[in-house]
């Protein structure tokens, strides 16, 4: 017993000795701009196994080493090993000038270019895109716009019908929350202002995981991933102003993609456009966007190849567990696989593109 007591002051001092060591994956910086970087990780020494690149997209608030969270427990690494050429946005952190950058700057500029650097590297001039979360309906919007270069959609966990979004769609749309004067306060939304809501989402969260981790004390492997994780979800994006705004009034407050009102860079947005291979996964469990708000995209695309997974999990657990690596992962990979260099092609022409 003394030695799990110890072991839990060992824990209560652990932030002190600094962060834990996430985002290992030996990666290299193609193209930078403002705060943003695209991050290309080093193939596998064997070589590449696929033509078609791959690009993840995650949330503009969080930090891209979620999917590069740590040694064992890292998708990028994991899809690298599988010999798939694999990119990522880093977003950075916006500095005070970053409050006006809007909507369209972010998602038709920022996004387009990625996907147009990506896609060049492809004998096909075509990229995969995945997108996790806010990332996913960034990638939506995109692809429904601009699919030229897009090989197939795969919208991880992604919002897109926000009536129903759950208690963040509530909160949003209430009188009491003055967004404008938020914004005309702050500039960029504070992370922690955000952060703070998602823990309310699961106000007892916190105390649970201190219990589980105290029931886990001994367990040196699974407190490497419990720090790894509370890292990254300490670890988080202000949001641009004027960019929140936009989001919260079109898209939490006034659904505008789900009823095909939305616009990009002053060009209607029709989900119906999309006709790439999509694959929507949804988690059965996930508070922060509930499986109606994600599922949907799969009924209002045209694709002829489509599909709609429902997994057990949570809104990050699903995504970074050990688990993940016997099951979300190997899925994630075949699909993009299947649906590699020539056969995409065939794919594309099929759908009459």
């Amino acid at each position: 017993m003394s030695k799990v007591f110890d072991r839990i002051k060992n824990l209560i001092k652990a932030p002190a000795r600094g962060r834990a060591p996430v985002g290992q994956t030996p990666a290299d910086v193609i193209w930078t701009e403002n705060k943003w970087k695209l991050l290309r990780y080093r193939p596998r020494p064997e070589g590449l196994a696929f033509e078609t690149p791959i690009l993840l997209v995650p949330s503009l608030i969080n930090r891209h080493y979620v999917l590069d969270l740590m040694k064992g427990k890292s998708f990028a690494e994991w899809m690298v090993a599988q010999g798939h050429d694999v990119y990522i946005i880093d977003w950075g952190t916006p500095g005070p000038e970053d409050r006006y950058l809007t909507f369209d700057e972010i998602c038709d500029g920022y996004i387009g270019r990625a996907v147009r650097k990506v896609a060049k590297r492809s004998p096909h001039n075509k990229t995969h895109v995945l997108g996790y979360c806010m990332g996913g309906t960034m990638t939506s919007i995109y692809t429904a716009r601009r699919p030229e270069h897009v090989a197939s959609l795969l919208a991880l966990a992604a919002p897109i019908d926000f009536d129903h979004g759950g208690i963040l769609t509530t909160w949003t749309r209430v009188s009491t929350f003055d967004l404008d004067s938020l914004i005309e306060a702050t500039g960029n939304v504070p992370w922690p202002l955000m952060q703070s809501a998602f823990h309310m989402l699961r106000p007892t969260m916190n105390l649970s995981k201190a219990t589980y981790m105290i029931d886990r004390a001994w367990d040196d492997q699974f407190l490497d991933g419990f720090f790894a994780i509370e890292t990254w979800g300490n670890d988080n994006v202000s949001f641009p102003g004027t960019c929140y705004r936009r989001y919260i009034n079109e898209l939490y407050r006034g659904n505008l993609l789900i009823k095909g009102q939305f616009s990009l860079s002053g060009e209607p947005v029709k989900l119906e456009d999309i006709t790439c291979p999509t694959l929507a996964i949804c988690f059965l469990h996930d508070h922060i966007v509930p499986l109606p708000s994600a599922e949907i995209l799969i009924d209002r695309i045209s694709s002829e190849d489509k599909q709609c997974l429902r997994l057990n999990g949570g809104h990050v657990g699903a995504v970074v567990s050990s688990k993940a690596s016997q099951g979300l992962w190997p899925t994630i990979s075949t699909w993009f696989a299947e649906r590699d260099g020539a056969n995409t092609t065939k794919l594309h022409a099929a759908a009459g593109e």
